[in-house]
């Protein structure tokens, strides 16, 4: 049995009785299992799915090492005596964030589908928005995984001081890993189940990243470039509207893009 499987098995079994709770006496029927809330229900599936990558470490690796070679091949193609590296870096290290994501984003659903692990997920007693909720959770942490070590490689090799705009820059990168894990994990969802899932995830995917890493983009270079966050702060603004919208209407979508 695989550790998908595995997992779906335990989301259907619900949570476990407490220690404490009262034994029912000989022949009286047993009280029916109070069904999970639907925030343990998508903490349990994030510890499942990282568990599974845990394990194999597959996706990450692969996210990870495309993401040094992507930094290494955009420095060396770079002429410093024409662009600044403050004018580049954002732009490369955002690029490097949307489609490293789009690695880890299609495993989401697809290390379900090897045994069906997928049907026991759908079957269990939970709500679906605890499932979509569930795998973003996942994904959001391995996009800012492999964000974590894109950022200092991007500072280095393009020598931009971040110093005190990192507590700011960290923001950014985390208001736009909720929108991209949002969205991609929804139509993670959608694509699965067909035989083009690698090419419909990122046509699917990809003009709805657009606006949220135009705005990460651009605070970010303001930020790099020492400007104070007031000026920042209409595009921090949009980059937080289109997480809002997004995160709200793919949560509400989703239970209609699956199947039993």
């Amino acid at each position: 049995m695989s550790s998908a499987e595995t997992g779906a098995r335990d989301v259907v079994r619900g949570a476990p009785e407490g220690l404490g709770a009262p034994v029912p006496a000989p022949g009286a029927p047993r009280p029916a299992p109070r069904p999970p809330g639907l925030l343990s229900v998508a903490l349990l599936i994030a510890r499942k799915d990282l568990a599974i990558e845990f394990r194999t470490r597959s996706a990450f690796f692969s996210a990870l090492v495309f993401a040094l070679l992507a930094v290494a091949i955009f420095f060396f193609a770079w002429d410093p005596t024409a662009v600044a590296p403050l004018d580049l870096a954002p732009g490369v290290l955002w690029v490097i964030f949307t489609f490293s994501g789009l690695l880890g984003l299609h495993r989401s659903f697809g290390v379900e589908q090897a045994d069906r692990a997928v049907d026991a997920l759908l079957a269990a007693p939970v709500p679906r928005e605890a499932i979509f909720l569930g795998k973003a959770l996942a994904n959001l942490a391995f996009v800012l995984g492999v964000q974590l070590v894109a950022v200092p490689a991007v500072a280095l090799l393009y020598n931009v001081p971040i110093g005190r705009a990192a507590p700011a820059l960290a923001g950014v990168v985390v208001l736009a890993s909720v929108g991209l894990v949002s969205v991609g994990t929804l139509f993670s969802a959608m694509a699965v189940n067909t035989r083009l899932a690698e090419l419909f995830l990122p046509m699917l995917s990809l003009p709805f990243f657009v606006p949220i890493v135009m705005a990460a983009s651009q605070t970010t270079a303001r930020l790099l470039a020492g400007r104070p966050l007031a000026e920042a702060m209409p595009w921090l603004k949009i980059l937080l509207a289109f997480d809002l919208v997004f995160a709200l209407a793919c949560t509400v979508a989703f239970p209609y893009t699956v199947e039993e």
